[in-house]
């Protein structure tokens, strides 16, 4: 027979076996999914992925422990685009990272569920991603690249860092708003600058090499690379503005430490982090419809002296100082 006290110590005992075994229990494991239009080769995908994971650590989320991701990567293709939205929506994750537009619209066309935040992305009301930045609506929320104002900017620069110019090409894509809203504001820049623009389509790299080699046929000429679609054209296009010693403005760093001369956007990386906050809280329980859509913080200008010199160029001291990296 059990005595009274033997028995009061195994209860106590069964009654805590309950207890130790949710103790020992793995926390519940979240999945994200992200897709980016970069290949998983650029030198760049490391780096963005590195800093969301670090901004998802800092506020308790571990990659293996607590939350899974699921990568994929359309190489700037829209075919990949759209299969590779509608798998990510197939697993059924906590919640999407969508970096660029070219990866949030096939998104939205195959969830008005599945919560996604946005990176990268230049005009989400426009592109009809979300009904306002304050109050997104729908089930996507995120981080705005630049205002179209920066093209304004951008010209400037090219203005600056060339005194001597008269014209400018402008790279962009016309298929979407964001490449349509870029131009018109260096456009309506130019007469004040006393610079006459063009366009150039991305449909092709063969079309980018005729059309910059065109215009390349007559004297002082720059180009302004905008965003939407040529990230993935960015060696090429680095490469003919140096071929044809055409000055050039980019919208990003990654184009300056690939060989172009200078850039002015957002850090990026910045974005990532930022997208970690608000992935964490909805993995939380909140909802993007009630997260508004954020401006960059932070912006950067990089300059190439390699490559300013290689051009003729002496960038003006009034540039260098407003510099956050210098290449040389």
């Amino acid at each position: 027979m059990i005595g009274r006290r033997e028995f009061i110590t195994l209860l106590g005992g069964a009654a805590a076996w309950p207890l130790a075994a949710r103790a020992q229990q793995p926390e519940r494991m979240r999945r994200i999914g992200m897709i980016n239009p970069l290949a998983t080769d650029d030198p760049q995908v490391p780096v963005r992925v590195a800093a969301f994971a670090q901004g998802l650590q800092q506020l308790g989320w571990t990659v293996g422990r607590n939350v899974q991701i699921e990568y994929r990567w359309t190489r700037g293709n829209s075919d990949n685009a759209r299969k590779y939205a509608v798998e990510l929506v197939a697993l059924a994750p906590d919640v999407i990272l969508a970096v660029g537009s070219s990866t949030v619209a096939p998104l939205l066309q195959a969830t008005h569920t599945v919560p996604i935040v946005f990176a990268d992305v230049p005009d989400p009301v426009g592109a009809g991603f979300v009904e306002g930045l304050a109050r997104p609506g729908g089930n996507a929320t995120g981080f705005i690249n630049f205002e179209f104002g920066i093209g304004a900017k951008w010209l400037e620069l090219l203005k600056e860092v060339a005194p001597g110019l008269t014209r400018a090409a402008v790279l962009r894509d016309s298929t979407i708003p964001s490449g349509l809203g870029q131009f018109g504001a260096i456009q309506s820049a130019a007469p004040l600058a006393g610079m006459e623009v063009s366009p150039i389509g991305l449909r092709s790299a063969g079309e980018i090499e005729r059309a910059v080699a065109s215009f390349a046929r007559s004297a002082k000429g720059g180009l302004i690379v905008a965003s939407g679609g040529t990230a993935r054209h960015r060696d090429l296009i680095v490469t003919l503005a140096a071929r044809h010693k055409l000055p050039a403005v980019y919208w990003e760093r990654f184009f300056v430490t690939a060989g172009g001369l200078i850039s002015y956007g957002p850090e990026f990386l910045d974005q990532f982090r930022r997208a970690a906050g608000y992935v964490d809280r909805i993995l939380k329980g909140e909802k993007p419809a009630d997260l508004p859509v954020q401006a960059p913080t932070k912006y950067e200008l990089v300059i190439n002296l390699k490559t300013a010199k290689a051009l003729g160029l002496e960038i003006p001291s009034s540039v260098l100082a407003r510099a956050d990296e210098v290449i040389e």
